[in-house]
């Protein structure tokens, strides 16, 4: 089990979040709202709001759903952060690698 960080504008977060779960490819996103990114990009510093995606997912190959995210998201280079979950509770655990698992690459 991995989770996932993306940041994400406010708008179309949801878009994104749904259609991991619904295509099988994330057991459940958290929308995190409130998050304010100061960043450089492009020899500018952009200050904006931003929400935080909390994938949970199973899939594998782990490459493959890092570029469908990538293809998802509307920057040209979003943030795509994998951290692997080592322990927790196992039923939920269980729950999010039997969900994730199954999802249709296309």
């Amino acid at each position: 089990m991995q989770l996932i960080l993306v940041s994400h504008p406010p708008v179309g977060a949801d878009k994104l979040a749904r259609s991991l779960v619904d295509d099988g490819l994330a057991a459940c996103v958290n929308i995190v709202p409130g998050a304010r990114s100061i960043y450089r990009w492009e020899d500018e510093t952009h200050d904006e709001q931003e929400v935080l995606l909390l994938v949970k997912s199973a899939r594998e190959p782990l490459e493959e759903l890092v570029e469908i995210i990538s293809e998802r998201h509307p920057y040209r280079c979003p943030e795509v952060i994998v951290i692997p979950v080592t322990g927790g509770l196992q039923r939920y655990i269980q729950w999010v690698e039997e969900t994730s698992s199954r999802g249709d690459s296309g």
